[in-house]
């Protein structure tokens, strides 16, 4: 229900911060999906799956949604709104910026190659393994590509306004803070084995109950 919720309440929401935080509910309920099927499971090789893969959707929201919050605020401290409707073609004038959003939000609707995907991708699987019909949340992770593309394109691209003109890229402190966060988003992505393997050595012991 909550991964469901979180995907419907975003399709409301016009402010970029709010529209991230209610996509945040969205991936939390693909958590809980994962953690039910785990204990619903009586396949071991299920139950890893699916724990494993709440567990690294834990570690890719992290750096995915802290990712956005960064972004947004660093997009509010220059414009002092949140409000889509307001921008537009920021691809042109803040570059780094625009292109940093647009890696994160691609992460967070489960493109392949990035964090979010092998997380979403055992959680779903062992969902089909486990209880079929659940896998209608992934009518959640359709609804969160068409806002994140929307957000894009309202935001992003199109002619600049030229009450935006002026606004500056990010600076290099932002640059250090914002840089290690999508590296990870990448490398969690394309390489997910090396965290994978840390999380199952801590989720083995709990899957004796």
């Amino acid at each position: 229900i909550a991964a469901l919720y979180g995907a419907f309440a975003a399709l409301a929401q016009s402010d970029l911060k709010r529209l991230i935080a209610y996509t945040s509910v969205n991936h939390m309920g693909y958590i809980v999906v994962g953690v039910a099927i785990t204990a619903l499971a009586i396949d071991p090789a299920i139950r890893a799956t699916a724990l494993d893969g709440s567990v690294l959707q834990m570690v890719s929201h992290g750096l995915v949604t802290g990712a956005l919050f960064f972004l947004v605020g660093m997009l509010q401290d220059r414009a002092h709104t949140r409000e889509m409707d307001q921008f537009g073609g920021l691809l042109k004038t803040v570059p780094l910026l625009g292109w940093s959003f647009v890696l994160a939000a691609f992460a967070s609707l489960g493109l392949p190659g990035l964090a979010h995907f092998p997380a979403e991708f055992q959680i779903f699987l062992a969902t089909l393994r486990v209880e079929p019909a659940a896998i209608i949340v992934i009518l959640g992770i359709v609804i969160t590509a068409g806002l994140y593309l929307r957000a894009i394109g309202k935001v992003f691209l199109g002619e600049p306004r030229e009450q935006w003109a002026g606004m500056h890229d990010l600076n290099t402190r932002e640059v250090l803070a914002l840089g290690p966060l999508l590296v990870l988003i990448i490398v969690v992505g394309i390489v997910p084995a090396w965290v994978l393997d840390m999380i199952h050595k801590t989720t083995a012991s709990l899957q004796l109950f």
